[in-house]
């Protein structure tokens, strides 16, 4: 399972990015979904438990994370939420389960998230370089107003420094779990609570931060916008 699936983490921004263009409040359950803090540790913090509980039974762990992955893709489903989030979320854990089944590796479980925050975090610094922070797209992409905060260098430079921030959080995530990954199966169970600690309440920081941030120059935008459609 990844640190943060891609489908969930495009829920939980669009989540935040609402709180932006709301009101002066951030709302932490307006930053994450509903079931997304489950989702982003229960099934690997149980494949942990049971795996040091069982005598390193790899395959016996990894169905039990399998088991309490599809449990919670259910309640999604009768919650009514996006399907591709509950799909996206559940291939994720089933890959990670794949990989470590096929490696006979129980940290490899954990890899596909450690990788994932590797692309996200270059993705990021890329776009940083070519002034298209990739904040600034999801956040045009969400609201409907497109890329017209490109041509607001206010606007364009919140979008920079927020992205940054991103950008330390994948940075982050990698300092801490990459050697605890490496040393292999004895620090599987501080990999796990780097793990489950670095997912959503990270998440959470640095979606306030960049709130933080974004808000002001977004709204001065959006006000300098209804201006000129009234004149």
């Amino acid at each position: 399972m990844s640190q943060t699936e891609p489908g969930e983490e495009r829920a939980g921004r669009r989540s935040w990015v609402e709180s932006i263009t709301s009101d002066d409040t951030f709302r932490p359950q307006n930053a994450i979904g509903p079931a997304a803090l489950l989702d982003a540790g229960l099934p690997l913090a149980l494949f942990t438990v049971v795996y040091a509980a069982a005598g390193n039974d790899l395959t016996l762990s990894l169905w039990v994370a399998l088991g309490v992955g599809a449990l919670l893709a259910v309640v999604r489903l009768f919650r009514r939420e996006p399907l591709q989030n509950v799909v996206a979320g559940f291939i994720g854990l089933g890959i990670a389960a794949f990989l470590a089944h096929r490696t006979g590796r129980a940290e490899d479980v954990f890899l596909p998230g450690l990788l994932i925050n590797v692309g996200y975090g270059l993705a990021y610094l890329v776009s940083i370089a070519v002034r298209w922070p990739l904040l600034g797209v999801f956040v045009g992409l969400v609201t409907g107003q497109g890329m017209d905060w490109r041509r607001d260098p206010d606007l364009l430079r919140a979008y920079t420094k927020a992205s940054l921030i991103w950008v330390a959080m994948f940075a982050a995530r990698l300092a801490v779990q990459a050697p605890l990954y490496f040393a292999g199966e004895d620090q599987l169970g501080w990999l796990a609570g780097a793990r489950l600690v670095m997912s959503w309440p990270l998440f959470l920081l640095v979606a306030y931060l960049s709130w933080l941030i974004i808000r002001p120059a977004y709204r001065a935008h959006a006000a300098a916008r209804a201006g000129a459609v009234e004149s």
